[in-house]
């Protein structure tokens, strides 16, 4: 076997021993940068603050241009989901309590109280951030409501104005009449809306025939294509009739009251921002810029619906019951 120089192979493969002062300064390197980041101090209870802190992450700008961006009533800068939900998130009166009492340094705060401290700033914060998300909301929900308040007063206007409509009720009245001859009914000169749904519920004694089935077949088949023809389409000067029966009037009041509910509250908010200084200056300007929409009231009931609006909507189901079957004809 040949002759291995020991020395030579130790000096040139043996492992490294460290410098104590070496080793001392690298563990103490390490430990600076491992070190643990200073706790933040946490004033706001641990769940409202993490579920702060996630909303918080949403938004993509600083805290200080938000608050501004929310006195300036710019909607470009955050959408209603995010100004609702930063009205969930503003500080109690306790949460301000305890942060007014804190003594230490703003940095060391979490960012949930920071958050909250930068709110309290502004005066009735709550309240603005209310009125930036009626504003947001607000042009659409006002469109929305003229263009279906538009549908059923369209509706309206077609029963109303139609000639054809008003012939067909005298032919049912007649047929009414024919029916109940000889009874105190006999010579009725008008009827009840709602009789116009008995048509389909009566029947005849064999239970094949509905008086609708007569009123179409007989009554409208001969009389009307013989002496009437022109009063067959009826229904097609009632256009508005079927997407005014998509419509809630019972909701298109509840939007209308809410809006006008809104506005109030708007004009609340800025009679009492008036007192609060510079920090409110921007915050009234653009409010009365953006009252109204584009300088026009909102739809209001006293002067959007007729009087006898209410009377015609309850014809409109019976209309279409009646429209259907001639359509086929």
């Amino acid at each position: 076997a040949p002759e291995i120089d020991i020395s030579e192979l130790e000096s040139l493969f043996s492992a490294a021993v460290p410098h104590p002062d070496q080793a001392g300064s690298g563990r103490m390197g390490s430990r600076g940068s491992m070190g643990q980041k200073p706790e933040k101090v946490q004033l706001i209870e641990h769940r409202r603050a993490y579920n702060c802190e996630i909303m918080l992450s949403k938004v993509k700008i600083p805290l200080h241009d938000m608050l501004s961006s929310v006195l300036a009533l710019e909607d470009s800068a955050l959408d209603v989901d995010q100004v609702d939900n930063l009205i969930k998130f503003c500080p109690t009166k306790e949460e301000m309590e305890v942060l007014k009492g804190y003594k230490g340094e703003k940095d060391k705060l979490g960012k949930c109280e920071q958050f909250f401290l930068e709110l309290m700033q502004v005066p009735r914060i709550e309240y603005k951030l209310r009125v930036f998300s009626f504003k947001i909301q607000f042009r659409t929900q006002v469109t929305d409501l003229r263009n279906s308040l538009n549908i059923v007063n369209s509706a309206a206007d077609q029963i109303k104005g139609s000639a054809k409509l008003k012939r067909i009720m005298q032919t049912i009245l007649s047929l009414g009449n024919a029916l109940n001859q000889g009874t105190a009914r006999g010579s009725a000169v008008g009827f009840r809306l709602d009789s116009l749904l008995k048509l389909t519920e009566t029947r005849a004694r064999n239970n094949k025939m509905t008086l609708m089935h007569y009123l179409c077949k007989v009554r409208f088949s001969y009389v009307l294509s013989d002496k009437l023809p022109e009063l067959l389409d009826f229904w097609k000067d009632l256009s508005s009739l079927e997407p005014a029966l998509k419509i809630q009037l019972k909701y298109l009041a509840e939007e209308m009251q809410a809006i006008n509910k809104g506005l109030e509250k708007v004009m609340q908010e800025l009679s009492m921002s008036e007192s609060d200084g510079p920090v409110s200056e921007l915050f009234c300007k653009v409010s009365f810029q953006n009252i109204g929409l584009g300088g026009q009231p909102p739809p209001s009931t006293t002067t959007t619906f007729p009087k006898s609006l209410l009377f015609y909507i309850n014809i409109f189901l019976c209309i279409i019951e009646l429209s259907a079957p001639l359509i086929k004809l």
